[in-house]
């Protein structure tokens, strides 16, 4: 009898702890989250994802080998107490028992997980199942800016190819597995160089070793032009303009670009970025030489889209994936589709 209340009594004190310990992790949680959605502190979805995964792991490994058996263990040891009291009752002549055994609340209450289990063992094989998809497989984007008009317009639910380049290991981003190099011509996410925390969205245009002019805007690749053939003007419904509109080929992919001839040739204000000695700026735009195992990115929205000519060149331990498919916008489902 004291064998047992001392247990009971140590189940309840980890019960307690437990509780606790879950209490303070979510609380720290929502506490992270929503100083991230108040843009007070720089968030990771990626390491927030592997993080919970793994806390969650270690719950349910604990359920299935060590709380769950406890629980079965004490709601046998209840059955059994019932069944030797509803004999003891029976060999007194007493069959009328006010204690429906087989199916006793309190057997169920012993047998039900406490809420720190359900928020976190529970919440385990989905949260698995998430970071293996994205980590590995496939993961959305939102298109937040109109830096790749036309191919890709604000509010562009798409997704990513996280393995056509290569598997690489979650948070740290590093290679395990070769797969495709870039060609250019693809739409790639990577890391934003000045910021690797931030994922960006552009165009592949020169690989290691190229030679890209892009002066008086027009694109010439290892001193050869890039044929482009000028197609009726773009209206923008985002921006209410119309914009010069042109059709080019680029690693076998066929896609649209456009130009705003009220904007100049120079590029204006680019950084002092790594490997700025490769690029020759002037009035007529930028000449680079790409180092080895970078890429230079462009937008397919020229004269409106931040890239390699301002921040300089992609390493390639900053890709994300490929680019290939709209999925959704709720403002145009016309939008559905893949792309190049």
């Amino acid at each position: 009898m004291t064998t047992n209340t001392g247990a009971v009594a140590g189940d309840n004190q980890l019960n307690t702890a437990m509780s606790g310990i879950t209490a303070l992790l979510l609380a720290a949680f929502v506490t992270y989250t929503l100083m991230w959605y108040l843009g007070a502190v720089l968030g990771n979805f990626a390491l927030v994802l592997f993080i919970a995964t793994s806390i969650t792991g270690v719950y349910w490994v604990g359920e299935r080998l060590y709380f769950l058996p406890k629980r079965r263990t004490a709601a046998w040891r209840l059955t059994q107490s019932l069944t030797h009291r509803r004999a003891q009752l029976a060999a007194q002549g007493i069959t009328d028992v006010d204690t429906d055994w087989d199916n006793s609340e309190a057997s169920q209450q012993l047998l039900r997980q406490p809420w720190w289990l359900d928020w976190t063992a529970g919440l385990f094989p989905v949260l698995l199942v998430v970071f293996v998809l994205r980590s590995f497989l496939f993961e959305p984007f939102k298109i937040p800016s109109g830096s790749m008009v036309p191919t890709l317009r604000v509010g562009d639910l798409i997704l990513v190819n996280k393995f056509h380049y290569g598997v690489r290991l979650p948070v740290l981003n590093t290679k395990v597995l070769s797969n495709n190099e870039p060609a250019r011509g693809d739409v790639m996410v990577f890391r934003y160089p000045p910021q690797p925390s931030l994922d960006y969205i552009k165009r592949v245009i020169g690989l290691p070793g190229d030679e890209v002019s892009y002066l008086n805007k027009q694109l010439r690749l290892n001193g050869e032009l890039v044929a482009q053939q000028a197609l009726p003007d773009f209206f923008d419904s985002d921006d209410m303009r119309y914009s010069m509109q042109f059709e080019t080929k680029l690693g076998g992919k066929e896609f649209r670009f456009l130009n705003d001839e009220n904007r100049p040739a120079f590029v204006p204000g680019a950084s002092q970025f790594e490997g700025r000695d490769n690029c020759n700026y002037s009035a007529q735009g930028v000449v680079c030489t790409i180092p080895p195992g970078h890429y230079f990115m462009m937008g397919d929205n020229r004269d409106n889209s931040l890239d390699s000519r301002y921040w300089g060149f992609v390493p390639e331990e900053n890709i994300v994936g490929r680019a290939f498919f709209v999925w959704m916008n709720f403002s145009d489902l016309g939008r559905i589709g893949g792309f190049d």
